[in-house]
């Protein structure tokens, strides 16, 4: 019978097909530019092969390409009809996703993995920055990743893909040196795996260990294709190293050669928020001439996030919104307004705080940001994404703080977090708050 890269059965007679797609596996594993391509030549070779096309259709959703997503998830759904059951439910569950179900298909993702711990496209969609679990609002999304792989772990051993995922989620619950040790080791088995290059960045940024992650990365991605999904965002994490060293010129390069929104070939969502980010970190470090990278920016959500409903997004969208004045804001307030009173707003009406306070601050009123964000800061974690990328609202009130006069606040949030990890710009905003007090 033929199989995919763990062991579980596929529906397809040609064994082009399956070698196809254990490809397009692969790379969708290791974050690696060719999936696309490796997954139609599956359908090239099988055109009833129903796991290809509900493989291509979510990459298609990644790409925010949702005509061509639904489309092929819809035709997936009437291939599956003969596949067999792991197949059918692995279908449904990508479907949901696509069909933007997603508490749907993370309920059904867990009752999957608890009969079939091996399917390794459906346990991902859980895990990640943007996965099910970061995006489901949820204050315990870290530990809820951690705890599904460590149930996973006795079915994948030594597999690269599995000990990227698992090195991330213990660097995201806070066991750092487990998890560089791990995605230590996932590089080792397979150093063409971006999840595992962004995974160890994660545990060195934690870790206060900037120097070492710089190197890494710089030495890592030149090998790295420029095409492949995470090739931008880790150049952000190269830029933040050089935030942390107060070197905004190489910051703000690193923007305009690798991040910022020029036709680049990486999923929008992270083009949006990577370059929303760092322009606002290079604001708060006091980079001044950004005004047309914002209005860049903000273009770019606009086209891909019109409307509210993304909510890592939206929260994004009130930063270029904020920085670039006008009636934005007033408008995306209201839809997340809007979806919070119907109940679809996961984080609850604290990202609302958050957006409003975010203009506070751009528009120079250090009381009201304080007042918004400061009660926010023990809610932030229900937007998703990763420590780092939140890390992004603690800075600003640490900023608005200083800005407005409470340096003793300043001092005491500044210290949690240099007991953490060493930081040379938190050091640089504690002398600050020393001398204001």
């Amino acid at each position: 019978m033929i199989r995919d890269r763990y062991d579980l059965p596929l529906t397809t007679t040609s064994e082009r097909a399956a070698a196809h797609y254990r490809d397009g596996m692969d790379c969708m594993l290791s974050a690696w530019h060719g999936a696309e391509d490796a997954f139609d030549r599956a359908i090239r070779e099988d055109a009833d092969f129903a796991l290809a096309h509900i493989a291509r259709a979510r990459l298609h959703q990644l790409n925010m390409q949702g005509k061509q997503a639904r489309a092929m998830a819809a035709q997936a759904m009437q291939l599956g009809v003969t596949a067999s059951p792991r197949e059918r439910q692995h279908i449904q569950i990508t479907a949901d996703v696509i069909e933007s179900r997603p508490k749907v298909a993370a309920s059904g993702a867990e009752a999957h993995l608890e009969e079939y711990p091996r399917d390794a496209l459906v346990l991902s969609m859980l895990l990640g920055a943007f996965g099910l679990y970061a995006f489901s609002g949820r204050p315990d999304h870290d530990a809820a990743k951690l705890a599904v792989c460590e149930r996973a772990a006795p079915h994948y051993g030594e597999d690269w893909w599995f000990l990227s995922y698992l090195g991330w989620s213990h660097t995201e619950a806070g066991n750092l040196a487990t998890g560089r040790a791990l995605s230590e080791r996932a590089m080792g088995l397979r150093a063409a795996n971006a999840n595992a290059a962004h995974g160890l960045s994660h545990a060195m940024f934690e870790q206060g260990d900037m120097a070492a992650g710089r190197r890494f990365l710089s030495e890592w991605l030149p090998a790295h294709d420029r095409k492949s999904f995470l090739h931008g965002h880790l150049w952000w994490h190269i830029s933040l190293t050089a935030l942390d060293e107060g070197d905004l010129d190489t910051a703000l390069d690193i923007y305009e050669q690798q991040i910022k929104p020029a036709d680049r070939p990486y999923p929008p969502l992270n083009i949006f928020t990577d370059g929303a980010s760092l322009l606002w970190r290079l604001s708060l470090a006091g980079k001044s001439g950004l005004e047309p990278h914002w209005r860049d920016v903000a273009a770019y959500g606009d086209k891909y996030f019109p409307q509210a409903g993304a909510h890592f997004a939206d929260v994004h969208h009130a930063l270029s919104a904020a920085a670039t004045g006008g009636e934005a804001l007033d408008t995306r307030l209201a839809q997340l307004e809007a979806r919070a009173a119907d109940g679809k707003l996961a984080p609850g009406p604290a990202a609302i705080d958050m957006c409003r306070g975010m203009r506070a601050f751009a528009d120079g009123d250090n009381e009201g940001a304080i007042r918004l964000l400061e009660p926010a800061m023990a809610e932030l974690v229900r937007i998703g994404g990763s420590h780092a990328q939140r890390e992004l609202w603690e800075d600003t009130l640490i900023v608005a703080y200083l800005r407005g006069g409470y340096a003793e606040k300043a001092s005491g949030l500044i210290s949690a977090r240099l007991d953490r990890r060493p930081s040379a710009r938190d050091a640089a905003w504690s002398r600050e708050a020393q001398a204001r007090r």
